[in-house]
């Protein structure tokens, strides 16, 4: 970045070595860093190993932030603050207010479980303990974040848990040491494209095409639930080669210009037209249904799913005839449609979208593959039909139909806003 601020991540637990758990939070704070003008120069994943630990926060402290999350508990294998305090060349103190905030917790958890306080005890004392001269942040659960301002490296330790982590880190960022540290960044201007339907080999030609990156303007360009995300940091001054990027990028293949989950992209579409919506899903279970719930507000829009599984709930839940399912089996595009119309019926809604495939591992034929899938929307504006041959294992290919249900229901909308 411009300013020359940079940052190390360490992410520790040795679940997260092991892939028992993905780390969370390394890109998390990564792109929170990004957006404030601060280069995450690196994340290192570490396990509870002392010395694999010590080590990576050592090499940390050659920056100017170092983040690590986890290892903040109660245990014997909790080691970071002791640890981090050892890097730091500082020792370690018990903070008697933390102390007391934690034992309250502490109390209400024992008294919730029906055990002792005593249970406890060593706990608390344990997650009260902070490098001296460090900064409470606050708490979430009974593990604080703190800040240690060490010379020319301001060190944070934050609990492992995301959200834990996450409802901690606005306050973090409060902090004076990084209110002192963030003044010295420049936050650049940020871009977002989002694309369906590219690969990101093909974005990255069109982004060759146009010269790169470089001039201020930094490019990423990163695979994200099947769509391709592209970032813009803009330096200032650099506006107008962003603008020469944006439109040498952008293509048919272009649907947002907003960092928006594609469910609520589509529930805000419906929403301006007053339109209402349900599913009808055979081989994603319901996924498609549970994407949209995951939006708060999406009542307003979405009445309700019919997992159909089976042809016998096809026919008794959909209304779909026993001769399409006879004449072109479950897995097929005049199923599909079938589905999504019994669907608008049976639910009262203006908008449908239907998917039904082959998920694998077993069922797939010559002709109707593992991977087979047919989506149909249908809506007072019109239809819209889609058939795809995903590649991928039995949670890809669910998880692909399950966004190009999404998108299939968003063409369909904006489709017709344009005529």
């Amino acid at each position: 970045m411009a300013a020359g601020v940079r940052a190390t991540i360490v992410a520790s637990g040795s679940e997260l070595v092991r892939g028992d758990r993905y780390d969370r939070n390394g890109p998390f704070l990564a792109a929170s860093l990004l957006r404030l003008g601060i280069d995450p120069a690196r994340i290192t994943v570490v396990g509870d190993d002392p010395a694999d630990l010590e080590q990576a926060l050592r090499e940390g402290f050659d920056g100017d932030l170092l983040v690590v999350s986890g290892g903040l508990g109660p245990t014997h294998d909790d080691r970071t603050i002791e640890l981090l305090a050892r890097a730091a060349g500082v020792g370690v103190e018990t903070d008697e207010e933390l102390a007391g905030q934690i034992e309250e917790i502490s109390r209400r958890v024992a008294e919730r479980l029906n055990r002792p306080y005593a249970d406890f005890e060593h706990g608390v004392r344990k997650q009260a303990t902070i490098p001296e001269g460090a900064l409470v942040v606050g708490l979430v659960g009974t593990a604080p974040a703190v800040v240690l301002d060490a010379g020319g490296t301001v060190a944070v330790a934050l609990p492992g848990p995301p959200r834990e982590l996450q409802a901690l880190w606005p306050r973090v960022l409060e902090m004076e040491p990084l209110r002192r540290l963030l003044a010295r960044a420049q936050a650049p201007q940020r871009r977002v494209l989002r694309f369906y339907g590219a690969s990101e080999s093909e974005v990255a030609r069109a982004l060759a095409a146009v010269g790169g990156d470089g001039d201020g303007v930094q490019v990423t360009i990163c695979a994200r639930d099947f769509e391709i995300h592209v970032d813009l940091f803009v330096q200032p001054g650099s506006e107008g080669r962003a603008d020469e990027l944006e439109a040498g990028l952008a293509s048919r293949h272009l649907f947002s210009r907003e960092e928006v989950g594609t469910a609520e992209l589509v529930l805000a579409l419906l929403r301006e037209r007053g339109l209402t919506l349900a599913t009808a899903e055979s081989c994603t279970g319901g996924l498609v249904a549970a994407r949209v719930t995951d939006v708060p507000g999406a009542s307003d829009v979405f009445a309700g799913s019919v997992v159909a599984y089976s042809n016998e709930v096809k026919a008794d839940s959909l209304g779909v005839r026993e001769e399409v399912l006879r004449e072109h089996g479950a897995v097929s595009a005049e199923t599909a449609a079938a589905m999504a119309d019994g669907a608008r019926e049976r639910l009262g809604v203006d908008v449908a979208v239907a998917v039904t495939g082959i998920a694998g591992p077993d069922g797939g034929t010559e002709d109707k593959p593992v991977g087979l899938v047919y989506l149909h929307a249908s809506g007072p504006m019109g239809e819209r039909r889609q058939r795809f041959d995903f590649p991928g294992d039995r949670e890809t290919i669910r998880g692909r139909a399950t966004v190009a249900a999404l998108h299939l229901v968003r063409r369909l909308v904006t489709e017709s806003m344009q005529t």
